[in-house]
């Protein structure tokens, strides 16, 4: 191999900068035909422990020059080393003695094995280092790669590289045999960039290449690099993964200003180290590209068929050819003796091919996961979250996805990395949401860890078993911990469970439900799944901190299958209310009165979960939220029921039907429900954003409650004639029912709970037209049930089927008109049935487009790159 074999035609140039003096290429071809000499003419297979230092380099040289082929393996890595030799026994084992210096440890003096001619070098494949799977490189192929790199580079003698890589990494490996090709320098050195001593050698000794990958570029940034003085430098080079666009502008134009160039580069060891790099001048327009093929090297994309396949045109399977491609594997010794199997490169990159000519990695084939019957990309999620400015790395890991996020780094206004106490925090809440938006995910199927750092190989390149690793370690109990029985939950346990809900990563034990923004969307779910917990659930367990509830529970062992239960009233009416107003509507049955029901519970609930003890400002943006969770999914519901059957008109849609003078026909008045609720939830933001009423509110929340339903109760009789031709769907005459809900939350003892009674029985009567018995005597024992019985008994499955339906009780409100006429004829039952199950359907898609359309405008925003650092002169 000639950039081994002829290493003395350079003669006196230095070969090495090393910290204890420098080597000549003479000098180093001498040592390098010692070694040789050592090592006999008879091939051998030699496991090298690789390092950046002068032995283990002059070890290589001479095995290679004498064609005895190299295992290289890390020589900081002591279990793959003895995974290697005991994997593949090799004849030759060099590796440092206790001193330092690399001796020779020769089993034999011929080879156990079947060496084939053409077998050079041995490297394992990225990511598995101490895997017996390896790949095999030709003599051709390092030579033909040195070559190349050495070509497109511009590398000449007068060129000073630092190896800034591990040597057993492909990529490492490549800049000390493209430098030694051209008789350039090299400056030997183990040390790292974050290394204040690594610049010292670097500048002593005239340094004009640095080779990175990303995480080398996160150090770069963090030791200021852009201010460094390095007047010799001509080029950086990056690969090993993909560096952001931003960053690689950044870089680029740095370079621009510094007078040095970057050449963002791509490859894989199964290609020797490079199949394609971005021309230098185009790294600022193109720096989502991996450019062009390397010198010698062709691509082509091969179309994919079935899931993986993408619409895009030009867009495929990147597979690459050229005399860098390697033989094929070795997964055992008897691989060894094997010739070339494979004739060119599948990727298993998905790549496209723009315009210009410039291939663009879209997707790795090999990353897709399947996560609950999806297929996720995780490099898609990386780089979304890259958008975000958030630096992670993605992994599937059975039916979840694993995310490991890097804390932030605050920066200066010149770039620079401020001092560790000045990282910002990671709210692991949001990158949650943003990945299963994203993914098309619920949230609970992604699983986020927050770390000092990223976790990586010895090649710098992301260690994706660590992240699984790392975020199943970091939501399982702790060793020994019980499971969450019935009765025996910890404070742990509960904080896991609000946590999982609520989408929050700020739970503790001082934790309420209210405190952290739950509300009656999501009360439903808790209340069941706490009250499996607990064993019981406390009254006002929606205001009482965790450890608080913890204590409140039983000493209980598991009980038996079928056990009963109990199930909040609130939940309960909201369910058979919504079930009544279907099945009226069809109708299968004919009991009214559940819609004027659900709106004493919306007040209850109003009262529970929106007035809690977060100051006035917090309690105003928890409402505005409140407002448009309902109100969005109303519009849009009524905008495409308006496009369909031409039924309504621009006053249902902007849900002002109550507000104007409107003709008794029915469509009209079919979201009356809708309106008032906005109406209501608008007009009490407004006032309790007041200082003067909130401290009100604040100071008698019975009494200020009992005066919204005295105002309640003058509206139910119209005094003024506001009520419209439908009386008692008029928002005005049925606030009462809301204030009375409102109250009941509010209410502590019976002498408090006897007027809101008392009121009820004397408004309800004639509300409806006709008297209306049957409807009359369903709202007042609904009621009476809200402001008397906190929990009904129940059983396990009553109250799994009654949660669901009560959490998706508004969407199947909203729906339920357009499914059931088209199956009622055929069965009312069945109407009955699908309407339930589309309002559920439609109600879980509006509450996940409801949680991610803040992120989507703020990723769809234009952004604006940060104005780039002069470099100090």
């Amino acid at each position: 191999m000639p950039l081994a074999r002829d290493l003395a035609v350079h003669g006196d140039r230095v070969a090495l900068h090393t910290r204890t003096g420098d080597i000549s290429y003479r000098e180093l071809a001498e040592r390098v035909a010692a070694t040789a000499e050592r090592l006999g003419p008879v091939r051998r297979l030699v496991l090298l422990a690789g390092a950046n230092r002068p032995d283990a380099l002059v070890v290589h040289l001479a095995a290679l020059a004498a064609g005895h082929p190299v295992l290289l393996v890390p020589g900081d890595n002591e279990s793959a080393i003895g995974a290697l030799t005991a994997a593949y026994d090799p004849d030759v084992v060099a590796r440092p003695d206790g001193h330092g210096t690399w001796t020779l440890d020769e089993r034999r003096s011929a080879s156990a094995h079947t060496l084939h001619p053409d077998l050079a070098l041995l490297l394992s494949t990225s990511g598995s280092t101490g895997s017996p799977k390896l790949v095999r490189l030709s003599h051709e192929n390092v030579q033909a790669n040195a070559e190349s790199i050495a070509a497109y580079l511009g590398i000449s003698g007068t060129d000073r590289a630092a190896t800034t890589l591990p040597m057993h990494y492909c990529y490492g490996l490549s800049v000390l045999h493209s430098h030694l090709l051209r008789g350039a320098g090299l400056i030997l050195t183990d040390r790292s960039v974050s290394d204040p001593a690594f610049w010292d050698e670097f500048r002593a000794a005239r340094g004009t290449s640095l080779a990175g990958v990303p995480y080398t570029f996160d150090l770069l940034d963090r030791v200021g690099f852009e201010r460094m003085r390095l007047p010799h430098l001509r080029r950086v080079t990056q690969a090993g993964g993909r560096l952001a666009p931003e960053r690689v502008i950044r870089y680029a134009e740095l370079g621009r200003e510094a007078g040095w160039e970057l050449f963002v580069m791509y490859g894989q060891t199964e290609a020797t180290a490079r199949m394609a790099y971005l021309p230098p001048q185009l790294a600022a327009e193109r720096p989502q590209a991996v450019g062009v093929p390397i010198p010698g090297g062709s691509f082509r994309l091969q179309p994919l068929d079935g899931p993986d396949g993408h619409d895009e045109p030009d867009t495929g399977e990147l597979v690459y050819s050229g005399p860098n491609v390697m033989l094929g594997y070795a997964e055992s010794p008897a691989d060894l003796g094997l010739g070339r199997t494979v004739e060119e490169l599948h990727t298993g990159d998905l790549a496209r091919r723009a315009p210009d000519g410039l291939y663009e990695i879209v997707g790795r084939r090999s990353r897709f996961a399947k996560i609950l019957g999806l297929r996720i990309d995780p490099q898609r999620v990386e780089a979304m979250l890259e958008r975000h400015g958030v630096r992670a790395y993605c992994a599937g890991d059975d039916d979840t996805l694993a995310v490991a996020v890097a804390v932030a780094v605050a920066r200066t206004k010149t770039g620079n990395a401020t001092s560790g106490a000045d990282r910002a925090d990671v709210d692991a809440a949001r990158v949650r949401r943003l990945a299963a938006g994203e993914c098309g995910l619920p949230v609970r199927a992604i699983r986020v860890q927050v770390v000092a750092e990223l976790p990586r190989l010895a090649t710098g390149k992301p260690d994706y078993e660590a992240v699984r690793r790392m975020t199943r370690t970091a939501q399982e109990p702790p060793p020994g911990a019980p499971a969450v029985r019935v009765g025996g939950a910890t404070t742990e346990d509960l904080c896991r469970l609000y946590a999982e809900i609520l989408d929050r990563a700020d739970v503790t034990g001082d934790s309420s439900f209210v405190s952290l923004g739950g509300d009656s969307l999501s009360y439903v779910e808790m209340s069941l799944r706490l009250e499996e917990a607990l064993g019981t659930l406390p009254a006002n367990w929606h205001a009482t901190p965790l450890h608080a509830l913890r204590s409140c529970a039983p000493r209980r062992v598991t009980p038996p299958a079928g056990r009963r239960r109990t199930l909040e009233t609130g939940i309960a009416l909201r369910a058979i209310g919504i079930v009544l107003i279907v099945g009226s509507h069809i109708p299968v049955f004919l009991v009214q009165g559940g819609a004027h029901v659900l709106l004493g519970v919306a007040g209850f609930n109003f009262a529970r979960f929106h007035l809690g003890e977060a100051e006035r400002r917090r309690r105003v943006r928890g409402l505005g939220r409140s407002i448009l969770r309902v109100a969005v999914p109303s519009v849009l519901w009524i905008a495409f029921a308006l496009v369909l059957t031409g039924e309504y008109d621009l006053a249902n849609l902007v849900l002002a039907n109550s507000l104007l003078d409107q003709d008794n026909s029915d469509p009209e008045w079919r979201y009356w429900f809708v309106e008032a609720l906005v109406y209501f939830l608008t007009a009490l933001t407004a006032l309790l954003a007041v200082p003067l009423l909130d401290r009100a509110e604040r100071r008698s929340p019975f009494g200020f409650a009992l005066g919204l339903v005295g105002l309640g109760v003058i509206g139910r009789y119209d005094p003024l004639g506001l009520a419209h031709v439908r009386f008692h769907l008029s928002p005005t005459v049925v606030f009462f029912l809301f204030a009375l809900g409102w109250a009941a939350a509010r209410a502590r003892t019976a002498p408090q709970r006897l007027p809101l009674t008392a009121v009820l029985l004397l408004t309800v009567p004639g509300l409806f037209p006709g008297g209306q018995p049957l409807r009359t005597s369903f709202v007042v024992a609904g009621l009476a049930l809200l402001i008397w019985v906190p929990v009904l008994p129940s059983l396990d499955l009553v109250n799994r089927v009654a949660g669901v339906l009560a959490g998706s009780s508004l969407y199947i409100y909203l729906t339920h008109f357009h499914v059931y006429p088209h199956i009622r004829d055929y069965s009312p039952v069945l109407a009955l049935l699908v309407s339930l199950v589309f309002g559920v359907v439609y109600g879980a898609v509006s509450t996940h487009l409801m949680r991610r359309v803040p992120e989507w405008l703020a990723r769809k925003r234009p952004r604006r790159l940060s104005p780039l650092p002069r470099p100090v002169r």
